[in-house]
């Protein structure tokens, strides 16, 4: 069942919440798609004037700069079981353990309002621990396949958010549709007018997520350079390359004549979507969420081993929408790629219709749907404490 949002924006974050003030501990795992759609409910919820937590692991802890000052990042112990060799593997239960044992006495000092996971093993302990002590607690899940963290967890929550529509949920689990977060930066340049492809400048942004952006360094240039020259002569790439994919994907262009920034990350990312003729990506939850925030045509290549195929899952959508053009990996050359990027860049009315259906498929107002179902179980979980302190 999908509820629908409502519009409204994000008031700047306090630099310091009050004493006293309602505790949410955010759990999540280190990759970006995880981490992003967090950084955005940070903001929101510091801006409430909630304090804020975020618990993860060793990796998660490397994205803490994204995060606001004011939050408080706690390490925890865990560990995946479907990874590393065989002793990592069997001591991944240790690990876990450990961990959860650690959040609940964490937990049970700080006493939070409402604990939120969104996915990656790191986000066990926090969720467990929550579970053990009976605590408000709610998942989002970014793509449109529950995670295998989130799949665990989904009975035993409150609340469960779901950034992609449809999503997959087991049996009896009812989902809310509330979109993806995104981050301040993207929210800030939400429906940026679209300049049509034509006899000018034309910029391409292609970025492959945090991983598997491979395949893209080998394809890009290839289709690129094959483009008619009509169309080729007024194009300008901004690529990001695995590092030691950079120089060679840079020498490409140089020889081909073809302008292009070619780094291993774009920290500048919500400025370079704003400013494409058209966007070649991955189809991670967190790429599409920001694409149609801002509303731009692209084509999506899925991560071909995802979890459960979940980026084909996230791309299903947009395609149906006319926003986006879906090529599987698996069947991909560049002859393939050419002639779908010279669709874009050749048709301007074509652009611009997919520009239009991007932004109808955007949800700009997830992270304030997404704040309210935290203050609603805050809120519900104060009542119950209230009426508890006076029966009889």
């Amino acid at each position: 069942m999908c509820s629908a949002p409502a519009a409204g924006g994000v008031p700047e974050a306090p630099a310091v919440a009050e004493q006293g003030a309602p505790l949410l501990v955010i759990a999540a795992g280190g990759t970006a798609g995880h981490m992003f759609p967090s950084v955005a409910l940070s903001e929101a919820m510091l801006a409430r004037g909630w304090r804020v937590i975020l618990s993860t692991d060793a990796r998660g802890a490397r994205y803490a700069g994204a995060f606001p000052a004011a939050v408080e990042v706690e390490r925890v112990s865990s560990a995946s079981l479907a990874r590393g060799g065989l002793l990592a593997r069997a001591l991944a239960p240790l690990r876990i353990l450990a961990g959860v044992l650690a959040a609940t006495l964490r937990l049970w000092r700080a006493r939070p309002a409402v604990v939120v996971g969104f996915g990656g093993y790191p986000t066990i302990p926090a969720m467990g621990a929550a579970w053990i002590l009976r605590l408000p607690r709610m998942l989002h899940e970014q793509n449109g396949v529950l995670g295998r963290v989130n799949r665990l967890f989904a009975r035993r929550v409150d609340k469960l958010a779901c950034g992609t529509w449809p999503t997959e949920l087991p049996e009896g689990v009812e989902g809310i549709h509330t979109g993806n977060p995104v981050r301040a930066a993207v929210a800030a340049r939400a429906a940026s007018p679209y300049i049509a492809p034509g006899d000018y400048p034309m910029d391409v942004l292609v970025f492959g997520g945090s991983q598997g952006a491979r395949a893209l360094s080998d394809l890009v240039p290839e289709a690129i350079a094959a483009l008619p020259e009509a169309i080729r002569r007024h194009v300008s790439l901004s690529q990001q390359a695995r590092p030691e994919d950079v120089a060679r994907v840079a020498s490409f262009y140089a020889e081909q004549g073809i302008r292009a920034d070619v780094q291993p990350f774009f920290d500048d990312i919500a400025r370079r979507i704003s400013e494409a003729q058209l966007v070649i990506s991955r189809a991670g939850a967190s790429s599409i969420a920001d694409i149609t925030v801002i509303g731009r045509p692209a084509i999506l290549i899925p991560y071909p081993h995802a979890t459960a195929d979940h980026q084909s899952a996230n791309a299903r959508g947009l395609e149906q929408a006319g926003a986006a053009i879906v090529l599987a990996e698996q069947d991909l050359t560049g002859e393939v790629l050419r002639d779908a990027i010279a669709s874009v860049l050749g048709d301007p009315d074509t652009a611009q219709e997919m520009a239009a259906g991007a932004l109808a498929a955007g949800r700009p107002d997830a992270t304030e749907h997404l704040a309210r179902l935290v203050e609603e179980l805050a809120g519900r979980q104060q009542k119950l404490q209230e009426q508890e302190e006076n029966a009889p």
